[in-house]
């Protein structure tokens, strides 16, 4: 399931395609992916400029000027086709077949935008006022200025219940998954089974910085492609090539001087990779 870098780099490929566009046609060939599509989604969007495109969580929302937005959830196997006029650049992996184009958009620049979704796990609705109950109770971003380890202090204060189950909740922090949480874990060298409430303010003062800095860094590369996510653009996210413990079940630590070996085990039906000798 794509995370937060994921979403990120897939709303900064869809940007100079949509930013200030017109939706000149809303073509949809289903009646709807996860849920039925909105009735009223291709009357509303047809002829509206976008005049934004924003992330939150792991959603990406087209804000029209219709006091409305398009929100977009790619689910498990969502991936996003740009091509048309003017976007030459941009090749079309023969892989994605053409029968899961369920969603495309069509701009007044002649600019074609596709959600294809083989499985059907994704999601298009329309959004109005605070979001509806999609966005509703949804924790802060961590990639705000204002996320730090007093935000996840007073969140976690008292609760016994593992520090990764709590930053795994939308609820608590919004946008991460499994992949990033374990990253940031293991440099901040917190156990994820450690329950969350017996962790100190300066281990969570680090466990925020890490958060950002592992986001940041995949963003930067792309996001993470292990199975279906690509870039906007169709290219691969490389930050599967930085992980340090997810995935690595068996190899050496890779903190200088630890002589542990990264191990896995499952909490709450995930996997969590962490190091035993130097994760506390």
């Amino acid at each position: 399931m794509p995370e937060l870098p994921e979403v990120e780099t897939v709303r900064r490929g869809l940007l100079p395609h949509l930013q200030d566009a017109r939706i000149e046609r809303l073509v949809l060939n289903r009646a709807g992916l996860r849920w039925p599509f909105p009735p009223d989604l291709v009357q509303v969007a047809t002829g509206a400029r976008v005049t934004g495109l924003r992330r939150r969580s792991k959603y990406v929302l087209l804000d029209l000027d219709r006091d409305a937005s398009i929100l977009l959830h790619l689910g498990m196997s969502g991936r996003i086709v740009i091509d048309g006029a003017g976007v030459g650049e941009f090749h079309r992996d023969p892989s994605i077949l053409p029968q899961h184009d369920h969603v495309v958009i069509e701009t007044d620049a002649g600019t074609r935008i596709t959600l294809n979704d083989a499985r059907r796990f994704g999601m298009v609705d329309l959004v109005r006022g605070d979001g509806g109950p999609l966005l509703a109770g949804l924790g802060p971003e961590p990639m705000d200025e204002d996320f730090t380890g007093a935000v996840l202090a007073a969140t976690f204060a008292g609760r016994r219940a593992p520090v990764k189950a709590l930053l795994l909740d939308q609820r608590v922090v919004a946008g991460l998954g499994n992949i990033y949480v374990s990253e940031s874990l293991f440099r901040a060298g917190i156990d994820p089974r450690r329950a969350a409430g017996r962790i100190g303010r300066a281990r969570l003062d680090a466990l925020a910085g890490h958060i950002q800095d592992v986001l940041a860094e995949a963003i930067a590369a792309g996001g993470s492609s292990l199975r279906d996510h690509r870039q906007a653009s169709g290219e691969l996210g490389y930050f599967q090539h930085s992980f340090r413990v997810y995935d690595r079940e068996g190899a050496p630590c890779p903190r200088p001087g630890c002589p542990g070996q990264i191990r896995r085990i499952v909490q709450s039906g995930r996997s969590s990779f962490f190091c035993p000798r130097c994760q506390h």
